[in-house]
């Protein structure tokens, strides 16, 4: 019998190029992931100190530098004792010592101890005869005054740092921050017997966000929360698009990274939070190995160059991952546009029947506001997404051509204090609008309105200034457009849910040549008391008309009080004049919204007073 040759094996299947660099790179990944995430530095460096004032110094050699030395030589043992916190006070009333300590949440009573000993030998060697000083150490926190300071809520910011490096997405990347930070927030200040909370959330496949929050421990839930719920919202105004940074005050502490700062193998695995209770945390630290740990310092060191050389094959795995696929798609047609105007800045064109639905119609029940242009309503899409509709009027003088630059000039612009264009809409007449809502609606709802006026203090208010300072940069000189505004004015700065600023309203928006600096209009437009003196004169506007805007604005900020609110009174033609008088006069304190008591940053509120009068 012919003996039957066996038929060759089947060859094996060849994988694509790209999928092969994926997959090599995932299993690098998983090889290394256990290396690069558990390693975390031992090392409590240096952050941030704030000193009293040269007026406000103890002589050499006297009792409160004896009362001093012996408060801080106390704390490291009373806070390691006390789980991680210490107050305590040194001396008699002439010249009693006050001073408290606090060490991160995932140090050892051991470890602990070491960590405040560095804050304290730290703060006496940077603020020499400071009757009163705060130091901040990546895992300790120390601070002492003359004065009881146990029962002072300060929620005030003194120092925010961030990582340089860039997130590819961030408006995802905030959405995913304001998520994570905020839920922290509620965990450490009411779920927390130590005030505080870590978790971790993934940002991609392969990149995770880690979270750290923590308060000291003699403030109460609530003063805990709202110092939280204010750094929280401090950071992205700060440093959008950056993949981590760091918010100091002396009540409350925030850190975010998308590396692992903080020591999981001590703090456990985190089961992700249920719906509506916050996974627990241990209560004590007694469990947690000492700062040595186990292995030498040279197992350590292998243990970091190992994952370092996973970490950049990993890397540069991924480049040549994402080089390929962008060449591919460029080859069949598609961009790949990394453009951070135009990146999730398209906008929609609305169907008017979905608006209406939205809007239950146009009904006055959803109406916002109405301004110039028309009028403003709040609706509610089928996806749940909230959204303001700016209707235009029907005999508005903003017509078609104006509504179409409004839209192309706003759809292109993407930053965190600019209000986001998602789309317009116009049929049977309609010309419309589709904003991102914000539940705080305007500034002028806030500071010229007497039942909230009170939910603006000084930090909130100089929060908006700065966010109002860096939309209209952005407009000015950051954009790939040079945008005048032309109409900015305490309406048209509206407030998201934690009181960051966005400038709306663009309908006067003129777009300008990059080598232009000023334009003519022969349409004076804008709101009397905030238009420019050349403007009105003579019909020049530029940048420096929006900056002359933007200092009356700062004046009603600080002040409280209207621009025109002064006509017809007699001492002055309006806020500017008045101010200008005060200052002159050397009394400009006393224009400061009285509102605030002296829960103010007094050297801010007259800086802030001196660029509004520039």
């Amino acid at each position: 019998m012919k003996m039957m040759k066996p038929s060759p094996p089947p060859l094996p299947h060849i994988l694509p190029l790209q999928q092969q660099l994926l997959l090599l790179l995932l299993l690098v990944l998983f090889f290394s992931s256990s290396l690069i995430t558990f390693v975390v530095s031992d090392s409590n460096a240096y952050t941030w100190v704030v000193c009293s004032s040269p007026n406000s110094v103890f002589a050499p050699n006297g009792t409160f530098q004896a009362n001093l030395a012996a408060a801080l030589s106390a704390l490291p043992a009373a806070a390691a004792a006390a789980g991680g916190f210490a107050a305590l006070s040194r001396g008699r009333p002439a010249d009693r010592v006050f001073a408290a300590a606090l060490c991160r949440g995932d140090a050892s009573p051991a470890a602990c101890s070491s960590y405040v000993a560095d804050a304290a030998a730290g703060v006496a060697e940077r603020c020499p005869n400071s009757k009163a000083a705060a130091v901040w150490y990546d895992k300790s926190f120390l601070r002492y005054s003359v004065a009881n300071f146990s029962n002072d809520v300060d929620w005030s910011i003194q120092k925010i740092l961030y990582n340089e490096g860039n997130v590819s997405d961030p408006t995802r990347f905030e959405q995913l921050y304001g998520d994570l930070m905020g839920g922290l927030a509620k965990r450490a200040a009411y779920e927390s017997n130590r005030m505080f909370a870590t978790r971790e959330v993934s940002f991609t496949s392969f990149i995770k966000m880690f979270g750290l929050v923590q308060c000291m421990r003699d403030r109460s839930d609530d003063d805990c929360y709202q110092c939280l719920q204010q750094s929280v919202a401090a950071m992205p105004n700060c440093c959008w698009g950056h993949q981590g940074g760091v918010v100091l005050t002396y009540t409350c502490y925030l850190r975010f990274e998308i590396y692992p700062f903080y020591n999981l193998s001590m703090l456990g695995a985190e089961a992700p939070p249920p719906a509506l209770a916050a996974a627990p945390l241990p209560d004590s630290d007694a469990a947690l190995p000492t700062k040595a740990g186990k292995g030498s310092k040279k197992d350590k060191e292998e243990i970091v160059a190992l994952g370092v050389i996973t970490f950049v094959i990993a890397t540069s795995l991924l480049s040549a991952y994402f080089v390929y696929k962008s060449r591919r798609t460029k080859s069949i047609g598609f961009s790949n546009v990394e453009d951070e105007e135009s990146q999730n800045g398209e906008t929609l064109l609305y169907n008017l029947g979905t608006l209406k639905f939205a809007t239950n119609n146009f009904s006055d029940e959803n109406k916002l506001g109405e301004g110039g242009f028309g009028s403003v309503y709040k609706g509610i899409l089928q996806d749940g997404l909230e959204i303001a509709v700016k209707r235009l009027s029907i005999n508005s003088r903003q017509g078609l051509l104006e509504l179409t630059n409004e839209v192309a000039i706003v759809a292109k612009l993407q930053h965190r204090n600019l209000v986001r264009l998602l789309g317009f809409c116009l049929e049977e007449n309609e010309k419309l609008l589709v904003y991102e809502y914000l539940p705080n609606r305007s500034l002028d709802k806030f500071l010229f309105v007497h039942d909230n006026h009170g939910q603006l203090d000084w930090a909130t208010r100089y929060k908006i200034i700065e966010g109002i300072a860096r939309g209209l940069l952005y407009l000015h000189e950051d954009s790939r457009l040079r945008i005048v505004h032309r109409d900015l004015k305490t309406s048209n700065i509206l407030l998201d849910q934690f009181m960051n600023p966005k400038i709306s309203d663009f309908g006067l928006a003129k777009l300008f040549d990059m080598e232009k600096s000023r334009g003519n209009s022969s349409r004076i437009v804008g709101t009397n008391g905030y238009i420019a003196p050349e403007y009105v004169r003579q019909g020049y506007f530029s940048t420096k008309s929006d900056v002359f805007s933007f200092g009356v604005l700062v004046l009603e900020i600080v002040t409280g009080r209207q621009v025109n609110e002064f006509h017809g009174m007699g001492r002055a033609a309006n806020l500017l004049s008045y101010t200008w008088k005060k200052w002159n006069k050397g009394l400009a304190s006393q224009v400061i919204d009285p509102t605030l008591g002296d829960r103010y940053n007094t050297s801010e509120a007259l800086r802030c007073i001196q660029i509004g009068l520039l």
